[in-house]
């Protein structure tokens, strides 16, 4: 792959972390920061699927209850993994609105931690443990490509990365369909997520009030591709790395291999690879059928 992207790529396999995503990172650091006396009520959140499962386990692990609202339409194998790992899933529409309305109503009847999927600060630098470690796994690389959601992953690597190593650029990637990210940087506010069709579905989201002045003030620059860039991506890495990862974790390959396969400010890279919580039923359909 780094002769089609034109430069060394090194790939930060989050897909082998526990609950299958970088989400786990967060949402671990968030629990086990709480409190004795704020766990025992337990925690709450709103996920469509990789932070749901990431508090899950978390709980468990600390022995504790979460209690996860999740949208209608996630897939059937992200709701079964966190019923799996002990959580209870509250169903609500799948819009943002409805899942913070639902998630405030059971952080009221629970009396629970709200922790969110990513507009958190103990969310946040748990994620930016993923840069840590880069810094030390790998030598001289010149930037950090991320896919970009509710943007607590991105965060976290900035300012990890540019704390050790201010000359690092960090670039974000979204579904054009959804560039709400992208769009703020270039107009300076933040925008919100357009609810365009992407079959991201883990980058629907817009920015938080926490994530977005890190985007907006410290993210080099955020790349858009297209659904049939991130259906290829997809394809390239199955095909070619044999490792099964979600879309959402194929746009930072799509936009390495199409928007930024020419940029010359950057030389060998660090891809994140965030998830790969994917339905396998529908994975035929992913890579190969219009959306």
């Amino acid at each position: 792959m780094t002769a089609q992207a034109g430069r060394d790529i090194n790939f930060k396999c989050e897909v082998f972390q526990r609950t299958g995503s970088f989400k786990f990172r967060g949402a671990c650091n968030a629990v086990m920061s709480l409190s004795d006396e704020a766990a025992r009520h337990g925690v709450v959140t709103h996920s469509s699927g990789n932070h749901a499962q990431a508090l899950a386990l978390a709980a468990s692990l600390r022995g504790i209850r979460a209690h996860v609202v999740m949208p209608s339409d996630s897939a059937k194998a992200k709701v079964a993994a966190v019923e799996g790992y002990g959580g209870r899933v509250i169903p609500c529409r799948p819009t943002l609105e409805d899942r913070e309305r639902v998630a405030r109503q059971v952080v009221t009847e629970t009396g629970g931690t709200l922790i969110p999927p990513y507009d958190h600060p103990n969310v946040i630098a748990g994620q930016g443990t993923i840069a840590l470690e880069l810094i030390d796994q790998v030598a001289d690389f010149d930037a950090i490509i991320v896919p970009v959601g509710g943007g607590g992953m991105i965060s976290g690597i900035t300012l990890a990365a540019k704390a050790i190593r201010p000359a690092i650029r960090v670039i974000g990637a979204e579904p054009l369909t959804v560039g709400d990210a992208a769009e703020s940087k270039r107009l300076s506010t933040r925008q919100s997520a357009t609810g365009g069709v992407t079959i991201a579905d883990g980058l629907r989201t817009s920015l938080g009030d926490l994530t977005w002045p890190v985007v907006r003030d410290h993210v080099d620059s955020i790349a858009c591709v297209s659904e049939e860039e991130i259906r290829a991506a997809l394809s390239m890495v199955y095909e070619r790395m044999k490792i099964v990862i979600e879309p959402s974790a194929a746009v930072g390959v799509a936009a390495l291999m199409g928007p930024l396969r020419k940029r010359t400010d950057f030389g060998r890279c660090c891809v994140i690879l965030c998830g790969g919580n994917v339905d396998l039923a529908t994975l035929s359909s992913l890579i190969g059928a219009p959306v």
